[in-house]
């Protein structure tokens, strides 16, 4: 039994939630955004609450009950407040700018690296941090992710992209060896 898929989804005032058969709508100050529903899940609304059921006791229905409760629960918060991840990038020479819908990155490779910004998110660099911000909760994390694999942070001089406030172990390096 899913504890995500049985606890009701508050639906805030000021967003608007649409049911159609297979598809629900979701839109806010925000923006809107759509999900489409499996067909062993169905989604019940009363007065500002929504409810997630399974119609047939099935694996596949079990493992989508609570994914989709929370998908749900997070496009209504996307449209409302909107999600953002901030990635640090620390290391000598290594630079980031945005320049319209692309992202340039200096990470200490023989060439330059651009990045495409999707539509629906926006990007802003402050000194040496870098905010993703969105709707889409799935989106920004996913360019998030996309970012720092280009050089993620290593254990020795802490070089390379990291989440604010994520805490990297630093290993030791080499000793040096007295002859003797």
């Amino acid at each position: 039994m899913s504890r995500i898929g049985k606890k009701p989804i508050n639906i805030p005032a000021e967003a608007q939630v649409e049911l159609k058969p297979g598809k629900i709508s979701v839109s806010g100050p925000r923006g809107s955004l759509d999900f489409k529903l499996h067909l062993d899940i169905a989604v019940e609304k009363t007065e500002n609450e929504l409810l997630v059921s399974k119609k047939k006791e099935t694996k596949q229905a079990n493992a989508l009950w609570g994914t989709t409760a929370r998908i749900i629960s997070n496009m209504i918060k996307g449209v409302t407040e909107g999600f953002e991840k901030k990635l640090e990038l620390n290391g000598v020479g290594y630079r980031m700018a945005v320049a319209g819908k692309k992202i340039n990155l200096a990470l200490g490779f023989s060439h330059p690296v651009e990045k495409t910004i999707p539509n629906d998110l926006e990007v802003k660099v402050e000194g040496n941090v870098m905010i993703i911000s969105g709707n889409d909760k799935q989106k920004v994390g996913q360019l998030a992710a996309e970012i720092r694999a280009l050089k993620p942070v290593e254990p020795y001089k802490g070089k390379g992209f990291r989440y604010v406030g994520e805490i990297v172990r630093k290993k030791e390096g080499k000793k040096a060896v007295a002859s003797g």
